[in-house]
């Protein structure tokens, strides 16, 4: 069985840090592994082979970080030198060292997040890989762009995130969903025996907090409706997206921009949503068309104006157009006088929160598409005759 020794090698230049160094052993043949660990001499402790500091010490964080980057390093290569003997094959120090060069090089956070990435893409899984990326990009954020292993993932690593979030501003929920995509990654690496579980999410919230629900009553949304917006191009296509939206059963905005004219067919608009596959039937209305009519046919396979280019990135310029809807109605807001922040998400809430004034059934609703268990929403919908919701739909729409 090969051993491991932590060595220091001081600086040849004085006052200056010496480097942190492994030395492997197997067959009497000792292996030097470099690290990126630097310390001064009064900071190792040559006959405990240990990095040491002092409670007055400035730079004692530093070291102590040091110090457990040093623990993890050499559990790791315990466990890769556990690993050789009990396969019973013939290996050298060399050998530990390859596979812990390759195990930094692959199993970081870092660069297994990024291959997840590339195999949820290939996957077809965008949505997904998209909140991936942004995960790891406020990841590397926290951690100043400083990877970091995934069995080094401890409870105080997450607390430290998760603290760094909070004196930031960011929402419990958001923060929740940060976390539990890097729990979704970090299980992952658990079940392909990558890393053993330290169950480092344990102190961290992960949970969803049920949220104040952003609807508006339906005066406001006739006054929103009726609104001249002519000479502002821009604001008027938002509004009208978002009337749209809410004529529409609440619509998602991903699920309009998406939306083909073959969809729509007499006299009724059949889709699947994106986030669910689940099948909607809606009856088209006059008044939808009407919007539509404002606007030059789309010459794209879609029906409304929102990707009206082939040959461009969809999603690119979904998202874009929807960044630009929701900017400019901010502006919606103001001129109605409200302070809720106005966003074509509301529109999806002020349907339902319109169906329950109407006294329409929780079970048509399903209570304004909040259920804490989406589970238990696709079930009422599914359940539903299509024609119950249009006519819950057609009673809403009178009122405006």
């Amino acid at each position: 069985m090969a051993s491991i020794k932590v060595k220091f090698r001081p600086s040849t230049v004085a006052d200056h840090e010496g480097t942190i160094y492994y030395q492997i052993t197997h067959d009497r043949k000792p292996r030097q592994l470099l690290t990126d660990y630097h310390i001064f001499p009064t900071e190792w402790d040559d006959n405990r082979s240990m990095v040491v500091t002092t409670q007055k010490s400035d730079r004692k964080s530093f070291v102590l970080s040091i110090r457990e980057r040093i623990r993890w390093d050499v559990e790791r290569l315990t466990k890769i030198i556990r690993k050789l003997d009990n396969n019973g094959l013939t290996y050298t120090a060399d050998d530990v060292i390859d596979e812990f060069n390759r195990y930094a090089n692959e199993y970081s956070l870092f660069n297994y997040m990024e291959s997840q990435i590339i195999k949820l893409k290939q996957n077809g899984k965008i949505r997904t890989s998209e909140t991936y990326t942004v995960t790891l990009n406020s990841f590397k954020k926290f951690r100043q762009d400083e990877d970091i292993m995934l069995d080094c993932l401890n409870t105080e690593v997450m607390e430290a995130y998760e603290a760094w979030h909070q004196q930031r501003g960011v929402s419990p929920n958001t923060i929740s969903f940060y976390t539990r995509i890097l729990r979704a990654v970090y299980n992952r690496a658990v079940e392909n025996e990558i890393i053993e579980n330290r169950h480092p999410f344990r102190h961290v919230y992960t949970g969803v907090d049920k949220t104040v629900k952003r609807a508006l009553p339906l005066s406001i949304i006739k006054r929103i409706k009726a609104l001249d917006l002519s000479l502002t191009p821009a604001i008027d296509f938002a509004r009208d997206m978002f009337i749209m939206s809410f004529m529409l059963r609440g619509m998602s905005f991903i699920d309009m921009a998406y939306l083909r004219k073959s969809d729509l067919s007499n006299g009724y608009v059949a889709y699947r949503r994106r986030k669910t596959g689940q099948l909607l039937t809606i009856k088209w209305t006059k008044e939808m068309q009407m919007i539509l009519d404002k606007y030059p046919e789309n010459s794209t396979r879609y029906l409304l104006p929102i990707i009206k280019n082939t040959g461009t990135n969809e999603r690119y310029t979904y998202r874009n157009v929807g960044y630009n809807i929701n900017y400019n109605l901010k502006k919606v807001a103001k001129k109605v006088g409200i302070t809720v922040p106005l966003t074509l998400y509301v529109a999806r809430h002020s349907w339902a929160s319109a169906a329950k004034a109407k006294g329409i059934p929780l079970s048509v609703i399903s209570e304004g598409m909040g259920h804490d268990s989406e589970t238990t929403t696709r079930i009422y919908l599914a359940s539903l005759d299509t024609t119950v919701v249009d006519k819950a739909n057609s009673l809403i729409l009178k009122g405006l």
